[in-house]
């Protein structure tokens, strides 16, 4: 009799632990592959030259397969991370404010680079365009990034409005490039007569020979502001969240590996941040009506 009633206890503990193991084996299976994106601040082909190195270092320093697959665009990026389609993502400062508001709160950045805590936009024009000032752009065609850019729409356009400069009423037209690299290219073409990007890009395709100074060049630096950063969603284990952020903070720029890796990502090293150095974009957002 007492066997006969504790086999049933034995056999549903037996089938509970079986069915606890295979959660767990689903669980570590779902952790062997680490999903990253970027937002895509430039083609698609420079991004994965960018990003490849980094993935691979990754994959070292977490003992997992990363895999990184770039999006269309900005908003996809968002989209990613808020619905965990992939697990760590580049976002700009704004695409991480927008993703925090669409989550509820559940996006955690975790690492920025240095440069990210003073970054700055730069506004261009070409250098017989008689543009020498934000009041010169009156009139004109002008060009942001995506509409979603932090450096290539956001800040220029907080930084417009400080000026008493309202884009929709001041000038000819408005064109939204998609990205920093195709900013460049609409007014070396001669699409637009000036437009806004971030200040690393337009540096790197001057250091690259990308573009000719004396036919293009800066006209406006905005003040400081905080932007990029690395974020996961905040249900992603806490073990996992931490053994990321300590690999970027690693990257040291005396090692050679290293460096190549930082200076693909147009960075002197990674440190730690916070949704707090992000409120004042948030505030910029809403003061230009993008939120």
């Amino acid at each position: 009799m007492f066997k006969a009633f504790l086999s049933p206890i034995l056999s549903g503990a037996f089938i509970g632990l079986l069915a606890l193991s295979a959660t767990v084996a689903t669980t570590a299976q779902a952790q062997t592959t680490l999903r990253v994106t970027t937002i895509p601040e430039e083609a698609a082909t420079e991004q994965v030259r960018k990003f490849t190195p980094l993935a691979n270092y990754l994959e070292k320093q977490l003992g997992m397969k990363v895999v990184f697959t770039p999006v269309t665009d900005y908003p996809a990026a968002v989209e990613s991370l808020v619905n965990k389609k992939v697990d760590v993502v580049w976002f700009g400062g704004f695409t991480f404010v927008q993703a925090s508001i669409r989550s509820g709160g559940k996006i955690v950045p975790i690492a920025q680079r240095e440069e990210d805590t003073r970054f700055q936009s730069v506004f261009i024009a070409k250098t017989n365009s008689g543009i020498k000032s934000l009041a010169d752009m009156k009139g004109k065609q002008v060009s942001f990034g995506s509409q979603s850019s932090t450096s290539g729409h956001l800040m220029p356009r907080s930084f417009l409005l400080q000026a008493n400069i309202d884009p929709e009423k001041d000038f000819k037209r408005i064109a939204y490039s998609g990205a920093h690299d195709a900013t460049i290219a609409s007014v070396v073409s001669g699409k637009v007569d000036a437009a806004a990007l971030d200040i690393t890009v337009w540096r790197k395709f001057v250091s690259e020979n990308k573009v000719n100074t004396q036919d293009v060049n800066v006209f406006f630096t905005t003040a400081p502001y905080f932007n990029y950063n690395w974020s996961v969603h905040a249900d992603m284990p806490a073990d996992l969240r931490e053994k990321i952020k300590a690999a970027l903070l690693a990257l040291n720029p005396s090692n050679p590996e290293h460096a190549e890796i930082l200076k693909l990502n147009r960075s002197t090293r990674y440190i730690s941040t916070t949704p707090e150095n992000y409120k004042g974009l948030e505030s910029a957002a809403r003061s230009a009506g993008l939120l």
